[in-house]
């Protein structure tokens, strides 16, 4: 892998945690003013987000569209991406956030970076390196300080709060992974879409998703809009690319920019303040990338 390419995956993934951040405070907003429920949300924003990418993607690579959906092996690689993937991953951090509250539901599923590092490091038979190591640690760190603010007394953590957290973490990993085969051969607009399009129906049959909230306006389906473009559609198409360049590993090292982007636009937009723990976090996260983005490559899954 060249320079260009490596750069390219780095881009990505930051890019792709930068949309699910700001699709954090978007949600942020929409469940405090407009009270709307998290698995209706997650359910339209995936299903939208599948349409989008498939009509993007269906008028100039209409046999991959359908290629895949032929071709037995590749499909059920698919439906574990969608099922055991996205669904498993988003539901399960929205459980956690209900037996807990989002920063510790955040710092749960941080730990993908560690148990991201496991799995390559079984895979290739071989320890976790110092820099690699260390890039962990500030991933961890950096997603504690800036969820609870370095306040230990914010994390509320029940056994069903644990368990879902872990459960969040470990579908980080898992449709990190099994992305992989299927976006080599069938390209990652293909992948992704149909993907977050298998995802919603299977939540929207469950949470009646046809039932529209009725305290919607203009402006909240906008918002709804932005979430799907950017946070969704946008944010896991950049980072699954990231992943095709640099690998599952580094991604999600990257993909830890997400709790420091959804602070900073918190801040930004929202007037929520952050003093200098969150800006310590801000630290520890921006030198996990840079861990990440100068480390050197080893082989992959």
């Amino acid at each position: 892998m060249d320079r260009n390419d490596r750069m390219k995956g780095n881009l990505f993934a930051a890019a792709g945690a930068a949309g699910w951040g700001i699709s954090g405070v978007c949600s942020q907003y929409l469940f405090s003013e407009y009270q709307v429920e998290s698995g209706w949300l997650t359910a339209v924003r995936m299903l939208l987000s599948g349409v989008i990418l498939l009509g993007i993607v269906l008028p100039r690579e209409k046999q991959m569209v359908f290629g895949i959906i032929n071709n037995k092996k590749d499909l059920l690689w698919l439906l574990a991406f969608a099922i055991l993937g996205l669904l498993y991953c988003q539901y399960s951090f929205l459980a956690a956030i209900a037996h807990s509250n989002s920063g510790t539901a955040t710092i749960l599923q941080s730990l993908n970076v560690v148990m991201m590092a496991a799995v390559m490091a079984v895979w290739n038979r071989s320890g976790i390196g110092r820099r690699q190591g260390a890039a962990v640690f500030l991933a961890v760190l950096g997603t504690y300080l800036v969820a609870t603010h370095g306040n230990p007394s914010e994390m509320q953590l029940s056994s069903a709060g644990l368990a879902w957290g872990l459960s969040a973490a470990a579908g980080v990993v898992l449709y990190t992974l099994l992305s992989r085969p299927i976006v080599r051969r069938w390209g990652n607009l293909t992948v992704t879409g149909w993907g977050m399009l298998i995802g919603g129906i299977v939540l929207g049959a469950a949470v009646k998703v046809w039932r529209i909230p009725g305290n919607l306006d203009l402006f909240a389906v906008l918002i709804i809009a932005v979430i799907v473009l950017i946070g969704t559609a946008a944010g896991f198409s950049l980072f699954l690319q990231g992943i095709r360049y640099i690998g599952p590993e580094k991604a999600t090292l990257i993909g830890c920019l997400e709790p420091a982007s959804a602070t900073f636009l918190s801040a930004v937009f929202l007037g929520t303040q952050f003093g200098p723990v969150e800006i310590m976090g801000f630290a520890a996260i921006l030198g996990t990338v840079f861990l990440s983005m100068n480390g050197p490559k080893r082989q992959e899954l």
